[in-house]
């Protein structure tokens, strides 16, 4: 005891250190002088619990964790119990003799605090100069529900949460197969989030995996808290409107993905997962797609790119025709669309430019607002600024209509992300078609066509199968054919394994 005062008079009688510098150093075997640096590493921190017990065998030890972040009945069954009144010797605890799913032995104070960080809970022995992790995590988490973003009517109704954990899981589910590999990594100086890389180790290109983990080492940040700020550090373009990254919540599409080839990304804190490469076509496929009878789906495939033209140049079209082309519209058509601009005092695109922007911001306030309260906007709202806006003589009837058409068919489209590029995509076409009228559009989709085609996913042309041609996979682009007539992986993925299905049908050829 005399040493161990002598030490603790010295440290403080010294000027006082960074915490930091302790990390460096290995674990002392005296139990004071563990609970003295784990109380300078942690300062300022109310939930952190030490408790000195005594272990059956008569050694003092010490256990250490975060309050929020452990299961108290596993701390109390689970080891307490077994460690005061089941443990013979000490040599027990070192081989995992705990009623503990998981140990790990540490050596370093900078394993000890990432531990704890992490929910684990430290046990410290007298006269021992390593200490033993235990995985006790239990921190608050959510239970698993349908997603709110990709909706479905008969596929299933189970979405990721805030857990990597449990959605690694819930892929498992779909794909119990030895060949399904998780390869793990720690992201942040600060936050440390746990980011994992999921493939199929057969099927997957090998180049895609390695150049996924050069790119996620290449990342020096202090913390990745979704999965929103991942995919800006990874992706190829990051000044292009276009999202060259898929973020879905639904553990039956990641799955479908990973079958095809690619690569699914598990960030932890985030309830959504990372896809690459994909390619344009692959935003415009949905869950339900695959839950229908192939003509039905063929025909809602066919309407979302529909959605997509109309989506970004149905407004710009109109503009084009009032200032420059009127001659194309029918006589009555015209004198109709001369009426109700009769009162309007602005050109088309100013008419066009303020519906729109009151329209974004209508959309805005109803996703900020509680449920209930921002249907209510979104829809009143709506009508109300419309139908106000219309006898006042800002904006035309035929505007109205117009701009309607356009916020139903970007509501089609299934994937958020390339719905909301598409629409930012019609300003710029409104303001081609102010100028140049149907040649600025047409320069304005070339333009769009142009920069799509030279784009890239980790390798892969952004276009494909589009351009380049690949006829074997329109089966599943413009029109879903048969299950059964898919019988290879899309080439737009690249799988090293093509095959994924044989003859399904009597009389049918193996592929």
């Amino acid at each position: 005891m005399g040493t161990i005062r002598r030490w603790l008079n010295g440290w403080r009688s010294v000027p006082k250190t960074k915490s930091s510098d302790h990390l460096q150093q290995p674990i002392s075997g005296v139990l004071e002088l563990n609970l003295v640096t784990i109380q300078t590493v942690f300062t300022y921190a109310p939930d952190l619990v030490t408790r000195q017990f005594q272990l059956r065998t008569g050694d003092r030890a010490l256990l250490v964790y975060l309050e929020g972040l452990i299961d108290k009945s596993a701390i109390n069954n689970n080891i307490l119990n077994p460690l005061i009144y089941e443990i013979e010797t000490v040599n027990d605890i070192w081989n995992s003799s705990l009623t503990i799913a998981k140990t790990e032995i540490l050596t370093l104070w900078s394993d000890v605090e990432s531990s704890i960080f992490q929910g684990k809970s430290i046990l410290f022995i007298d006269g021992q100069t390593r200490s033993l992790a235990l995985h006790t995590q239990g921190w608050p988490q959510r239970s698993i529900k349908e997603p709110q973003i990709e909706s479905t009517l008969k596929g299933a109704h189970q979405g990721f949460v805030e857990t990597s954990g449990q959605n690694i899981a819930l892929i498992r589910r779909y794909l119990p197969n030895r060949e399904l590999k998780i390869k793990e990594y720690s992201i942040g100086s600060r936050g440390n989030t746990k980011v994992s890389v999921m493939y199929l180790e057969d099927i997957v290109q090998p180049d895609f995996v390695k150049e996924m983990e050069d790119r996620l080492l290449q990342i020096h940040v202090d913390a990745i808290l979704n999965t929103g700020e991942l995919a800006e550090f990874i992706e190829d373009h990051p000044i292009s409107l276009f999202p060259q990254l898929m973020m879905t919540e639904r553990p039956d599409s990641a799955a479908a993905h990973i079958l095809q080839g690619r690569i699914a990304i598990v960030v932890d804190h985030s309830p959504s997962v990372i896809i690459a490469p994909v390619t344009f076509s692959a935003f415009f496929q949905s869950v339900d797609d695959y839950s229908n009878r192939w003509i039905i789906a063929s025909f809602l495939r066919l309407l979302r790119y529909i959605a997509l033209i109309t989506t970004m140049s149905l407004t710009a079209i109109y503009i084009a025709i009032v200032s420059f082309h009127y001659e194309v519209l029918p006589l009555d058509l015209l004198v109709s669309i001369g009426e109700s601009r009769a009162r309007v005092p602005f050109p088309p695109i100013i008419e066009a430019l303020l519906m729109e922007i009151s329209l974004e911001m209508l959309r805005e306030a109803g996703l900020r607002l509680p449920g209930p309260i921002g249907q209510t906007i979104g829809v009143v709202g709506g009508i109300v600024i419309g139908q106000a806006a219309v006898q006042a003589g800002i904006v035309s009837n035929i505007m109205v209509i117009i701009v309607a058409i356009t916020a139903i068919s970007s509501f089609i489209i299934p994937d958020f992300d390339m719905s909301s590029s598409l629409r930012l995509l019609r300003f710029p076409m409104m303001l081609m078609a102010a100028l140049f009228g149907m040649v600025g559009i047409v320069i304005g989709l070339m333009i769009i066509g142009a920069h799509l085609i030279s784009m890239e996913s980790f390798g892969l042309s952004y276009g494909s199968p589009i351009a380049p041609i690949r006829l074997s996979d329109w089966k599943d682009v413009w029109i879903r054919v048969p299950m059964w007539k898919m019988k290879k992986r899309p080439l737009s993925a690249d799988p090293t394994q093509l095959i994924r299905q044989g003859a399904n049908r009597e009389g049918e050829d193996q592929p």
